[in-house]
C-alpha cells in the first residue's frame, strides 16, 4: 500500500471482484507473470492481442465466430482492424438473459415507476424489430431517437441494432435546430419520439417540435411516437402535417414476433453515431463500431466498475450524452439498469438519493456538477439515507 492511498479494500473484498478473477484467469491461462494489477497493466500494453482475446473470453462475448487473427495491419494507428474475421451482433450481447428478473427499472418525475423483466424486454425488442424489418430497415440504415431516458429508448436501440441499423439519439430538450444539426447529417430512416416529457414539475410538449422538425428531415419515412407524459396523446395535428409517416408506438409494435433475430455482422460494423459538442460549429458525427464498443464497455463495466450480474446500475444521464450508451451496456454484464427521467432536484434535492435507497442501487453514476449542486444545497445523504447497497459513486 502506498503512503498516499485513501482506501484499500480488505483482501476478501478484493478477491470477490471481477478484476481479481480476471488477473487469476490471465495468469492461469495465458501468462503466469500476471499476478497483480501492475503486471496485468503491463501485460495489456506489451501483449494487446492476447489481452483483448482474454477479455473476449472472460466477458463471454456472444458471436457467430471470432475468427483467427486478432488484428489486421498491426500496429498501424489508424489502420489496424481488430478481429477482422469476427461476426457478432451488439444487441445479442446485451440481451443474453431471458428470464423474469428485472432488466430495466424506470423512475420518472411524479412517482412514475415501471419494471421490465428480461423476458419482457426481449419480447418488446422482437416486436419493434419486426416493425422495422417490415418497413424495409436493413443493416447500415440509420434509426434515431428524439426521446427521454425511457425503456422505449432502450428497446428501440436494441431493435435497430439487432438488424444492423445504426442508432443515434438526442434528448428532447434539444431544440429543433439542435436536432437538425445532428440528424440532418445522418439522414435517419425512422425516428422514435415522445409526445411529451416532464422536467422540474412541468410537462413539455414535443409534438409541436416534431411538426416543425419532420418536414426538414425528408429521409424519415416513419416517426413512431410513445405517449409518455401525454396520457391523452392526440397525433391528429402531427398526422395532418406529415401524413401517415406518424404512428403511435403501440400500433408500430403490434407485430407477431417470438424472439429477436440477430444479424451477424463484422466486428467493426457501425452501431452508434454520437456527436461532438457543437461549440466550434455544427456537431461532428462520431461513429462507434459494435465490437469495439462492446469490448471496451465490458472492460470498463466488469473490470473497472465491478458490475455483477443482478447489480442495479444507475447513471444520471440523458440520451444526448455518451454515458447513456455506457449505462445501457450494463445489460451485457447481466445487471439491472436503472433509468431516471426528469430533474434530479424535483421535488427536492434528495430525489436521486431516495431512488438509490428505494431500488438498492449498487453503482451510482453522476457528474461532478451534480455533486457540487448537492453540496451547495446542504444535502448530506450519508446522514439521511441508508445507502447500504451502494458500492460505488
Amino acid at each position: 500500500m502506498t503512503e498516499d492511498a485513501l482506501w484499500t479494500p480488505r483482501p476478501e473484498r478484493a478477491q470477490s471482484t471481477h478484476m481479481w478473477r480476471f488477473i487469476e484467469f490471465v495468469g492461469r491461462e495465458i501468462d503466469p507473470a500476471v499476478r497483480d494489477y501492475d503486471s496485468l497493466y503491463r501485460f495489456s500494453i506489451d501483449a494487446p492481442e492476447a489481452f483483448w482475446t482474454a477479455l473476449w473470453e472472460f466477458g463471454d462475448v456472444r458471436a457467430e465466430k471470432r475468427g483467427g487473427p486478432v488484428t489486421g495491419n498491426w500496429p498501424a494507428m489508424p489502420g489496424t482492424r481488430w478481429f477482422p474475421e469476427a461476426r457478432l451482433n451488439f444487441a445479442e450481447n446485451l440481451l443474453r438473459r431471458d428470464d423474469d428478473a428485472p432488466a430495466i427499472e424506470f423512475a420518472g418525475e411524479g412517482g412514475v415507476r415501471r419494471t421490465l423483466s428480461w423476458r419482457e424486454l426481449n419480447d418488446e425488442v422482437a416486436r419493434i424489430a419486426a416493425g422495422l424489418r417490415e418497413m424495409g430497415v436493413k443493416e447500415g440504415d440509420r434509426v434515431a431517437g428524439y426521446l427521454p431516458n425511457l425503456p422505449e429508448t432502450v428497446i428501440a436501440m436494441l431493435a435497430a441494432t439487432s438488424i444492423g441499423a445504426v442508432w443515434s439519439s438526442c434528448s428532447p430538450d434539444f431544440g429543433v435546430r439542435g436536432v437538425l444539426d445532428r440528424f440532418g447529417q445522418i439522414e435517419p430512416k425512422v425516428l422514435f419520439a415522445a409526445a411529451a416529457y416532464r422536467y422540474n414539475g412541468k410537462t413539455h410538449d414535443c409534438l409541436g417540435r416534431l411538426a416543425e422538425l419532420l418536414p426538414q428531415l425528408p429521409s424519415v419515412e416513419r416517426v413512431v411516437v410513445t405517449p409518455y407524459a401525454a396520457e391523452d396523446m392526440d397525433l391528429s395535428a402531427l398526422v395532418e402535417k406529415v401524413g401517415d409517416r406518424a404512428v403511435p408506438w403501440r400500433e408500430f409494435a403490434d407485430r407477431d414476433a417470438d424472439r429477436p433475430v440477430f444479424e451477424q455482422l463484422p466486428f467493426d460494423h457501425p452501431v452508434y453515431i454520437l456527436y461532438s459538442s457543437g461549440t466550434t460549429g455544427v456537431p461532428k458525427c462520431i461513429v462507434h463500431g459494435a465490437g469495439g464498443t462492446l469490448l471496451q464497455h465490458l472492460k470498463e463495466l466488469m473490470l473497472h466498475t465491478d458490475v455483477h450480474r443482478d447489480d442495479r446500475l444507475f447513471y444520471f444521464t440523458t440520451c444526448g450524452w455518451m454515458m447513456w450508451n455506457w449505462l445501457v451496456s450494463g445489460l451485457a454484464a447481466g445487471a439491472t439498469i436503472v433509468l431516471y427521467d426528469g430533474s434530479p432536484f424535483h421535488p427536492g434535492g434528495n430525489a436521486l438519493w431516495n431512488l438509490a435507497d428505494e431500488l438498492g442501487i449498487a453503482i451510482f453514476g453522476t457528474s461532478a456538477k451534480w455533486i457540487a449542486a448537492c453540496d451547495k444545497a446542504g444535502i448530506r445523504p450519508r446522514e439521511t439515507h441508508r445507502l447500504d447497497r451502494l458500492r460505488a459513486i
